[in-house]
C-alpha cells in the first residue's frame, strides 16, 4: 500500500504551497515493520511543517509500502494531549514546570527514600515505545544499571517473553529468534499470528500481504490455525480453528506424527543438536504420548489435519512454521514457542533458506559478538520476586506482579516507581487492581508523553521530544527483520527551545541515583557524565584491542553527547563495519547518513553454529525446565474445556492504547466490539448491535457492543486490547469520545506461564450475557 496524504486545509495549503518545500526520508517508528517514509516537508526553521506522507519507493527494505498508522504521525506531532514540558504535582494538581524545576524535585524525593529502604524500594515499568525509540532504547539500559534495583517490569511479560526465553534456552541468546524467510518460502504454517493487521511480531515484515502474495505466486502456500479467521487467515490458502490455550496439543501430536510416519529428519542439523536429555530421542520419548487421534478432541483440530500438517511441513522443500501472541499469550506459552523451533528442527527447515531463519543484524546484536559455538546460555531465576516467589526472567519480573509488590508491607516493599513510556493500568490484567497501587506510592516519576492511565498517578512527568524532533535507527527490530539491512533518519525538525529528549531525562536520573555531584541541578554536565558512561563502554568492548586502536575508537566517535555515539560505536564494531577504519567500505554512522534509503545487507543466509551461545556449543532442543512442562500439560487435557473463553485482537490502526488518540486512526467505525459466532448468540439469546456483558472468573465485568460474525469459532468471544479511556485523571481527549472496553479487566493477574512470567491474556473463562435493550 502507498499512500500519499496532505493534511492542511484549503487557507493553510494555499500557504504552504507557496512556501519552499523538501522530501526527507523517515524510518515510521510505530511498528515492528518499521516501513521508510518519504516527508514531504514544507517551510524552514520554526515554521517548517510536514504536509504529506508516502511511502519512500527506494526504501532497501519496505520499498515504498506504509499502512495507515504512519499517515496519523501528523497526527502525534500536533496532538494538543500531547506533553511539551514537564509536569509536577502541587497539592494534588499537576502543574507545568522548568525542566530545572523537574530534575530538582526528582532529586529531592527519590535518593532518599532509597537510601532508607534499598534500592529495591524503587521498580521501574518499561512500555513497548521502549523499543521503538533510539534514546529510550539505549538508554534506559543505563538508568537500570544506576538503580540497582531487582524490581524491573516491563510489556516483555505481556507479550512476547515466552518466544524468548525458548531461544535462549535452545541457541543461548534471547534474541536469536528464527524468523520465517518468506521471500523464499514455499509453505508456511502460522498459529496465533496475525502480521495482516501488525504487519509482523517478533518478525520485522513490511508489506506482509505483498510477500504473501509473492509466495503463492510461485507456488507456495500459507496455512493459518488461529481461532478467528483473521485478516491474515482470509488471505490463505487453508485456515483451521483451534481451541484457544490448546496451542501445545496441536504442536505435540503434529511432532508425533513425525516421529510415528518416520517424517523426522533434521538433515544437516543434526550435527548441531545435542544429545542426551536436551537431545532428540529424549523429545521422541516425550511426545510419545501424545497421538493426533487423543489430541483432536482437546484442541478442536482433527487428527487427520495434523498429520496432514505435519506430512505437508516434512515434504515441502522449503518450509517455516511460525507463532506469536496467541500462541505466547497462554499458560504454555514457552512449550509452544519450543514445540514450534522443534518442528523447524526436525524437518530441516531451520536455518536453510525459504525456513526459519536468523538474521544477521548491523548492530546490537550479541550472537555477532564474543566467541561463536560456546557462551553462558540463558539462566532464570536468579532471584524471585518477594511476594509471589516469581522467578526473574530477563532481569525483570512479571508485569502481573507489580501490584501485589507495593501493596504487601514489610521489607522489599516497592514505594516508588519509574514508568518508561508504560501504561500498565490499562495494558496489563487487573489494571484496576494496579491503579490502585499506584496511588500508594510515596514516589513515582513518569517518562511519558501523555498524561494518561498510569502517568496520572505520577508526581514528576517528563515528555520527550516529537517523532521528527529526533533520530531513528531501530535497535531490535533488524535482528527480526525477514531481509537484512540497515537505516536511519536524521532529525525532520529541530528540537524546539527549551525541549529535552528522553535520553536526557533517563541520564539526568542514573545520576541522581548514582551520587553524581550535583545531580538534579541546573549546573550538572550532562555532557561529560555521558562521557563518563561512554569511556567505560569503550573499555568494556576495547579489552584486549591494542592502544592504537583503542585510540582509534575514541577519536572516531567524537565528543557530541547522545544516542547516535553509540549507535556509531556499535555499527562500526558490528559484523558489517569499519572497525574504526580498519576495514574501509564498511558501516558507520556516516556511511548510513550517505544513504538516506539505507543500505541492504543481502537475504537471509545460514548462520549455524556461528549464532549459538548455549554452554554446549549445541542446539538444546527439548530444555529440561519445558521438558517439566509436560506434566502440567496431562493435568490440562483431563480438565473440560469452558463453555465460552475470550481472547483479544489487534487491528492495523490501533496497534497500541495511545494510537486511540489520534484523528486518523481513531476516525471510522467502532473497533472495540465483542466478535461472537452467531451460534453462541442465538444461545445466550444476543442480536447484531446489542451491548453484551462479559465477566471474568473473579468476577470483574465488562459492556461492550456485539458483532456477529462466523470468522469466530464456536465457544470463543474476541475483544480488543488496548482500550478502557475512560479514567477521569488522564487527558485523552479524543480516546475518550469513544472509550470501549477494556479486555484486561477480565483477565486474572495471578494466571501466568510459571516459566517465563507472561500473562495468560487468551483463552480465558468468561460467561456473557445481554444487557437490556433501550
Amino acid at each position: 500500500m502507498t499512500l500519499a496524504t496532505p493534511f492542511a486545509g484549503a487557507a493553510s495549503q494555499a500557504a504552504e504551497a507557496a512556501a519552499p518545500t523538501r522530501v526527507v526520508q523517515r524510518i515510521c517508528p510505530l511498528c515492528e515493520a518499521c516501513c521508510g517514509l518519504s516527508l514531504t516537508v514544507s517551510g524552514t526553521g520554526a515554521q517548517a511543517r510536514v504536509i504529506a506522507i508516502r511511502g519512500d519507493e527506494h526504501d532497501v527494505f519496505s520499498h515504498g509500502y506504509l499502512c495507515p498508522k504512519a499517515v496519523a504521525l501528523k497526527d502525534l506531532e500536533d496532538d494538543p494531549d500531547r506533553l511539551r514540558q514537564p509536569l509536577v504535582k502541587r497539592d494534588g494538581r499537576f502543574v507545568e514546570a522548568t525542566w530545572e524545576e523537574a530534575h530538582a524535585e526528582i532529586a529531592r524525593r527519590l535518593p532518599p527514600l532509597v537510601a532508607e529502604h534499598g534500592r529495591d524500594a524503587l521498580a521501574f515499568t518499561l512500555g513497548n515505545p521502549n523499543v521503538h525509540r533510539l534514546g529510550l532504547g539505549l538508554y534506559v539500559q543505563r538508568l537500570l544499571r544506576a538503580a540497582g534495583s531487582r524490581n524491573v517490569f516491563s510489556a516483555s511479560t505481556l507479550d512476547q517473553m515466552p518466544r524468548q526465553l525458548a531461544s535462549g534456552w535452545m541457541y543461548g541468546h534471547a534474541l536469536t529468534v528464527p524468523v520465517p524467510d518468506i521471500d523464499h518460502c514455499d509453505f508456511l504454517l502460522m498459529l496465533g499470528a496475525n502480521p495482516m493487521a501488525s504487519n509482523g511480531s517478533m518478525w520485522t515484515v513490511p508489506d506482509f500481504r505483498g510477500r504473501a502474495k509473492a509466495m503463492r505466486a510461485r507456488g507456495g502456500q500459507l496455512v493459518v490455525v488461529d481461532p478467528r479467521r483473521t485478516e491474515t487467515a482470509a488471505i490463505a490458502d487453508e485456515h483451521h480453528f483451534i481451541r484457544p490455550g490448546t496451542d501445545q496439543f496441536l504442536l505435540l501430536g503434529m511432532l508425533h506424527a513425525l516421529f510415528d510416519e518416520g517424517l523426522a529428519r533434521p538433515g544437516r542439523l543434526a550435527a548441531f543438536l545435542a544429545e542426551g536429555a536436551t537431545g532428540i530421542e529424549a523429545l521422541r520419548a516425550a511426545v510419545a504420548p501424545y497421538a493426533p487421534e487423543r489430541m483432536a478432541a482437546h484442541c478442536g483440530v482433527p487428527a487427520d489435519v495434523q498429520r496432514a500438517l505435519a506430512r505437508r511441513l516434512a515434504a515441502a522443500r522449503r518450509a517455516a512454521v511460525y507463532s506469536r501472541i496467541g500462541s505466547s499469550t497462554q499458560r504454555f506459552g514457552t512449550l509452544n514457542s519450543v514445540l514450534i523451533d522443534a518442528l523447524n528442527i526436525l524437518t530441516g527447515h531451520l536455518d536453510a533458506e525459504g525456513g526459519a531463519m536468523f538474521p544477521h543484524a548491523a548492530a546490537f546484536a550479541a550472537n555477532t559478538q564474543g566467541r561463536p559455538g560456546i557462551g553462558r546460555g540463558m539462566v532464570t531465576g536468579r532471584t524471585r520476586s518477594r511476594v509471589s516467589g516469581a522467578p526473574e526472567v530477563l532481569g525483570e519480573y512479571p508485569t502481573s506482579c507489580l501490584a501485589e509488590e507495593i501493596e504487601t508491607d514489610g521489607p522489599g516493599r516497592i514505594r516508588a516507581l519509574v514508568s518508561v513510556a508504560s501504561n500498565p493500568v490499562l495494558s496489563a490484567p487487573n489494571g484496576a487492581r494496579i491503579g490502585q497501587a499506584l496511588a500508594r506510592l510515596d514516589f513515582m516519576v513518569s517518562v511519558d508523553i501523555y498524561l494518561n492511565e498510569t502517568t496520572q498517578h505520577a508526581d514528576v512527568i517528563l515528555p520527550g521530544l516529537s517523532t521528527f524532533e529526533e533520530p531513528h535507527y531501530d535497535v531490535s527490530f533488524p535482528q527480526l527483520s525477514c531481509r537484512n539491512h540497515a537505516r536511519y533518519s536524521p532529525p525532520v525538525f529541530a528540537p524546539r527551545p527549551g525541549a529535552q529528549a528522553e535520553w536526557q531525562s533517563l541520564l539526568h536520573m542514573a545520576a541522581t541515583l548514582r551520587g553524581e555531584p550535583g545531580a538534579g541541578t541546573a549546573g550538572f554536565d550532562l555532557a561529560a557524565f555521558d562521557q563518563q558512561l561512554l569511556a567505560d563502554d569503550l573499555r568494556r568492548l576495547a579489552a584486549g584491542v591494542p592502544e592504537p586502536l583503542q585510540a582509534a575508537m575514541r577519536d572516531a566517535l567524537g565528543d557530541t553527547p547522545g544516542p547516535e555515539r553509540l549507535l556509531d560505536l556499535a555499527l562500526r564494531a558490528g559484523p558489517h563495519g569499519d572497525r574504526f577504519g580498519q576495514e574501509p567500505g564498511g558501516l558507520s554512522l556516516a556511511a548510513l547518513k550517505a544513504a538516506p534509503h539505507g543500505i541492504d545487507l543481502g537475504a537471509l543466509q545460514p548462520r549455524l553454529p556461528e549464532i549459538l551461545r548455549t554452554p554446549s556449543g549445541r542446539i538444546e532442543l527439548w530444555p529440561a525446565p519445558v521438558a517439566a512442562e509436560l506434566a502440567a500439560a496431562d493435568d490440562a487435557l483431563r480438565a473440560p474445556p469452558p463453555a465460552l473463553v475470550v481472547v483479544g485482537r489487534r487491528d492495523v490502526r490501533s496497534n497500541n492504547s495511545w494510537m486511540h488518540n489520534l484523528p486518523t486512526l481513531a476516525k471510522g467505525p467502532e473497533r472495540c466490539t465483542a466478535l461472537l459466532h452467531p451460534q453462541d448468540a442465538a444461545r445466550h439469546g444476543v442480536q447484531a448491535g446489542d451491548r453484551v456483558r462479559l465477566q471474568g472468573t473473579g468476577g470483574r465485568a465488562i459492556e461492550l457492543p456485539v458483532t456477529l460474525s462466523d470468522e469466530m469459532m464456536p465457544g470463543v468471544v474476541s475483544v480488543p486490547h488496548g482500550w478502557g479511556h475512560d479514567q477521569a485523571g488522564a487527558r485523552l481527549g479524543v480516546a475518550a469520545q469513544r472509550p470501549g472496553a477494556n479486555l484486561n479487566d477480565l483477565l486474572d493477574d495471578r494466571l501466568r506461564d510459571p516459566l517465563s512470567g507472561t500473562s495468560v491474556l487468551n483463552g480465558v473463562p468468561v460467561t456473557l450475557s445481554r444487557c437490556a435493550r433501550d
